[in-house]
């Protein structure tokens, strides 16, 4: 994998945009797992895949993001230039607009009550943005978008790994339940990795939604494990009823969830140093909002 760094990133902008070769090039506080993020100057950034398997989104959210714009109620990345790629870095990468705000990983406060109903009404307008000729969910996603029985055999991996330390029982019907239903509703567009680290927040509210590179045309359930993940008590009900949806697709979203939570704390992918996706397991096992 490339080392992605600033002189690496300034590189790149002299070569191939010099027009902005005299902006300062600085990482971000928090980057991602999928690419790495810099700010150029004080109104642009720089994003760049961190390996081949992000490379598709590129070009699909240089697509995307101005149809989805048009359409919602809240900023979301501006296409600006796509580099190409060079010797010293393999892979195209983007130019954008750079929005301010703090994610909500690093938010000092927020009103939780208001973010769970703006945010419910922030994928609701997702859906309703027309989906014609949309990515439709598959491997560019990892499947967001698609059944979450995509991912069964992982399930059923992981819980013979954790064994004795899981309830496998509750696991196991918390998954059948999302198994049961399917989306018979319009493939309809979906973010695909809606968490605390891809939503910008202003003074305690929800103010942009950014890294839209599992994004897709699909089954909307994956969108909403935040319900789990994030919210409680009050505030997910909020949530829920901003959000809207049947039954169905918020089984599916539990599966989602405990998907997520079973895969990393069984170390089938990634880990669970922190407990965070344990926790996640215990609310999805709590309260399935039926």
């Amino acid at each position: 994998m490339t080392d992605i760094t600033a002189e690496l990133v300034a590189d790149l902008v002299a070569e191939q945009f010099p027009q902005w070769a005299h902006l300062t090039v600085a990482p971000v506080p928090r980057q991602g797992w999928d690419n790495r993020t810099f700010r150029l100057g004080e109104a642009l950034s720089v994003r760049l895949p961190s390996g081949p398997g992000y490379v598709a989104a590129v070009a699909k959210e240089d697509r995307a993001l101005p149809l989805l714009a048009a359409h919602l109620p809240l900023p979301i990345p501006e296409p600006v230039a796509v580099g190409r790629p060079t010797a010293a870095y393999p892979h195209p990468w983007s130019v954008r607009r750079w929005i301010g705000g703090d994610t909500l990983l690093d938010a000092d406060r927020v009103d939780r009550a208001r973010l769970a109903g703006d945010l419910g009404a922030v994928l609701a307008a997702l859906r309703a943005v027309p989906a014609t000729g949309g990515p439709a969910a598959g491997a560019h996603s990892f499947y967001r978008g698609c059944h979450p029985s995509a991912y069964a055999d992982q399930v059923q991996q992981s819980l013979r790994l954790l064994g004795g330390t899981v309830d496998v029982r509750a696991c196991e019907a918390v998954w059948e339940q999302g198994m049961r239903t399917v989306w018979t509703g319009p493939p309809v567009w979906f973010h695909g990795d809606i968490a605390p680290g891809n939503l910008l927040t202003s003074g305690g509210a929800l103010a942009a939604l950014i890294d839209f590179g599992t994004c897709g045309v699909g089954d909307p359930a994956c969108d909403l494990q935040i319900a789990w993940t994030f919210f409680t008590g009050d505030d997910r009900a909020r949530f829920r009823d901003a959000a809207g949806l049947d039954d169905g697709t918020w089984a599916r979203a539990r599966a989602w969830t405990l998907w997520k939570a079973l895969i990393m704390m069984s170390g089938v992918s990634g880990s669970d140093p922190d407990g965070v996706q344990a926790a996640n397991l215990a609310a999805v096992l709590a309260d399935p909002l039926n």
